[in-house]
């Protein structure tokens, strides 16, 4: 998937918007500095470093962090709906969801991801992104936690639960905050079960664009006996006929995208 520059633009203008609806005006100042900052990064920035995780492309992270709090915004009406006790706002799950995530634009000064040199694994394994190696090992969660502190921006005792406990069990770090034994150990906010509910909604959402699309390397549609547009249907036979038959068709295809990507960039 590819966005033009429009798109790229309104999803930076969603950021913005929701920074000064769902922040007191000390903090969105404080957030709005941040962005001034990431701006760029995060108009290019992945949401993931293989094709077929999620978002494996330029603005892939602003798309994930548009969509998951959409996602956030749903599913805090729906626990309203439910009868859940909400000890929150939706402010701070808006707050939680635009940032469970800004780890993944790296340190100050570098990417968190950078192209992928390898073409064979671009090629074999659709690793089109590595981790940048000249940044420190944190969790992805951690360096959001640190990225914020860097620019004053302070959040509640729950909100920093709901930013932390994001990636759920996928997460070795948070079993003892989600598998305490005894009552007094048990997650007293519903808060992080929220904000990990929109963002597997998200990814499942994104990973679903990219199954039943052209880009796909399984016909899922067919698999699955779900309807598609035909001619995605069509388009995705015919890639996997083609990576089947001229494996020298689809290194051509990855290459060319790899430099359509990141072949004007230093």
């Amino acid at each position: 998937m590819k966005l033009t520059v429009e798109q790229l633009q309104e999803r930076m203008q969603y950021i913005r918007d929701h920074i000064e609806s769902f922040n007191t005006e000390e903090r969105a100042a404080k957030l709005n500095k941040m962005y001034d900052h990431f701006e760029e990064r995060m108009m290019l920035a992945p949401a993931s470093s293989t094709d077929h995780f999620h978002n494996s492309w330029p603005g892939g992270y602003i798309d994930h962090v548009m969509n998951i709090t959409e996602a956030g915004k749903k599913l805090f009406e729906l626990y309203n709906d439910f009868g859940f006790n909400l000890s929150y706002e939706l402010d701070s799950v808006v707050f939680c969801t635009m940032h469970h995530d800004l780890g993944k634009l790296g340190s100050l000064d570098e990417d968190y991801y950078r192209p992928n040199p390898s073409e064979w694994h671009r090629i074999n394994q659709g690793k089109m992104y590595e981790v940048n190696p000249n940044l420190h090992n944190m969790t992805v969660t951690d360096r959001a936690v640190y990225t914020l502190s860097q620019f004053g921006v302070t959040y509640s005792e729950e909100e920093y639960l709901g930013l932390r406990l994001a990636d759920g069990m996928y997460e070795e770090g948070n079993k003892p905050y989600l598998m305490g034994f005894g009552e007094a150990k048990k997650i007293k906010s519903n808060i992080a079960q929220l904000v990990h509910q929109a963002d597997m909604i998200a990814t499942r959402f994104e990973m679903e664009r990219y199954m039943f699309g052209e880009d796909a390397n399984i016909p899922y549609a067919k698999i699955l006996g779900v309807e598609v547009e035909q001619s995605v249907e069509e388009n995705v036979e015919e890639v996997v006929e083609t990576k089947k038959k001229k494996p020298n068709v689809d290194k051509d295809y990855k290459n060319q995208l790899f430099e359509d990507l990141f072949g004007d960039k230093k």
